[in-house]
């Protein structure tokens, strides 16, 4: 049996809100063409993968205002965006709530759908971080707010940190060829009724290279690159973002909705790509 039940959906709830959006989204991060990039974030979203992913250090701020000029394209109601705040702006509700405005005038909307810390803020504690940050959802800059890069004590107590507004996501480095949160992040999400984001699921394509994945390929008659994906939403509360500027690429992503692994193939990949040490538990349900 696998380590994890299958979940079979290919739209993922945000932690409990009810809402759901594709379980493959599309990051921004390291854009080298823009043009490129809209037209297939645009056409992304019109074939039904709508989570979009940014933040305002990527490209300082140049990614957000190409997401900002998909959005006018497609429509706001359209699109779940994300985006992710530096450290360095929680340090007072006021520089949160400055710094959230600059990335909205970017993005040319009134509110994210999710707005993210992009990382822990080390000189602070994270109670009192989360805190100021809570206050884009109080002045109803975001619809909901979560974390990003929190390790399970760091997502424990962000989660009993807020008042008014919860923690729904975390978004972190999770990949098949690098699975650490499956032996305490993950089983903790998925009881605390947290989406993770897997951002980086491809390993910059490395996990094409990978034999055992290539074998399971070569037999279910998918790509490497779509086992890799489905490999992570087949994981309860997961969400893959990959990024690309190929629309032959996105097509190929794609691919991995649709479908899932079978359990004999997910114990395999489980065993012989980047097995755990021997203290993994197995999720109970």
């Amino acid at each position: 049996m696998p380590l994890f039940p299958i979940d079979f959906d290919d739209r993922k709830e945000v932690g409990r809100t009810g809402e759901k959006v594709s379980a493959i989204g599309l990051g921004t991060w390291a854009i080298r063409d823009y043009s490129r990039a809209e037209e297939v974030l645009v056409y992304a979203i019109e074939h039904g993968l709508d989570l979009i992913d940014t933040a305002e250090m990527y490209d300082h701020g140049r990614a957000e205002e190409l997401v900002g000029r998909v959005v006018r394209r497609v429509g706001r109601d359209k699109v779940f965006i994300t985006t992710k705040m530096l450290p360095e702006h929680l340090v007072s509700r006021d520089t949160v709530l400055k710094a959230a405005r600059a990335s909205l005038k970017r993005l040319g909307v009134d509110a994210v759908d999710l707005f993210l810390i992009h990382w822990p803020n080390y000189t602070m504690s994270i109670s009192e971080q989360v805190r100021n940050f809570e206050a884009v959802y109080l002045e109803g800059l975001a619809r909901y707010i979560g974390v990003s890069n929190f390790d399970r004590s760091e997502l424990e107590e962000a989660i009993h940190a807020t008042r008014k507004a919860e923690i729904v996501v975390d978004q972190v480095h999770y990949s098949i060829l690098n699975r650490d949160i499956e032996v305490d992040l993950l089983p903790y999400a998925i009881e605390a009724g947290i989406t993770i984001q897997a951002y980086t699921p491809l390993e910059r394509g490395a996990v094409a290279h990978n034999k055992h994945v290539r074998k399971i390929a070569a037999k279910i008659g998918k790509t490497p690159i779509q086992v890799a994906l489905n490999f992570l939403i087949s994981r309860p509360r997961v969400v893959a973002i990959p990024k690309t500027e190929n629309m032959n690429h996105l097509i190929e992503i794609m691919g991995a909705l649709g479908w899932r692994l079978s359990p004999q193939d997910l114990e395999y990949l489980e065993k012989n790509v980047n097995p755990h040490n021997p203290n993994t538990r197995r999720f109970k349900t």
